[in-house]
């Protein structure tokens, strides 16, 4: 297993990297193991309500940042960008997604399908109150936050860099998105993106509270 200590260390590797050194690339073993590491990740009901859409495309990257006012240095230095993108009605109960993917992915036993039927409508119904589309898809976005944290820490683990961003107009960025159709009529709503590469600038000092203020035992 890999020393605790090592694991601290890439926690205070890691910080918001504004800037990246545009003349290193991020090799295709490295990122391969970034996004397995997201790919990996635990989601509510093992549903994956998400999708990685990795911009290379710089003038793609061009045209985010133009409506982006919190990427502005990563966009056109970072050597890997990612939108992570949220399913939203695919995550509605008896939908063709979730139905499908119990079957094919999952591979639950029609007696573990039929507890699903019971258990997923009582969660958006009563327990958590998805009640409405926003709230369906706050949900995902929520998920997939997990993806990015471990996403940015695997990268921290290798001596990669990153920056995770929501300084962005959703509904500009998402018509971006929507003109090269990869949003899929709909299907998906943008939750947040990152940038990924090489720091160019020294780590500012990483600044927390203490343990004492954060943690309350009972």
């Amino acid at each position: 297993m890999i020393d605790k200590q090592d694991i601290l260390d890439a926690f205070n590797f890691r910080h918001a990297c504004k800037t990246f050194d545009a003349k290193r690339k991020i090799s295709d073993d490295d990122f391969g193991f970034i996004l397995e590491c997201g790919r990996l990740s635990p989601s509510s009901f093992g549903f994956e309500p998400w999708r990685f859409l990795v911009v290379q495309d710089m003038a793609l990257r061009e045209r985010l940042r133009s409506v982006s006012w919190g990427a502005q240095g990563q966009f056109p230095t970072a050597s890997h960008v990612v939108a992570f993108l949220a399913r939203k009605e695919d995550m509605l109960p008896g939908s063709d997604y979730t139905e499908d993917f119990m079957r094919r992915v999952q591979k639950l036993s029609e007696e573990g399908i039929a507890r699903r039927h019971i258990f997923y409508p009582q969660f958006h119904q009563s327990d958590f109150c998805l009640d409405t589309p926003r709230a369906v898809f706050d949900w995902a976005c929520h998920q997939i936050y997990i993806v990015l944290a471990n996403m940015m820490t695997a990268a921290a683990l290798i001596g990669i860099d990153s920056c995770p961003i929501e300084g962005f107009s959703r509904d500009n960025a998402e018509a971006v998105l929507n003109e090269g159709g990869l949003l899929e009529d709909g299907r998906f709503g943008l939750a947040v993106m990152a940038a990924f590469g090489y720091r160019v600038s020294p780590q500012p000092a990483k600044t927390r509270q203490g343990m004492d203020e954060v943690v309350r035992w009972t």
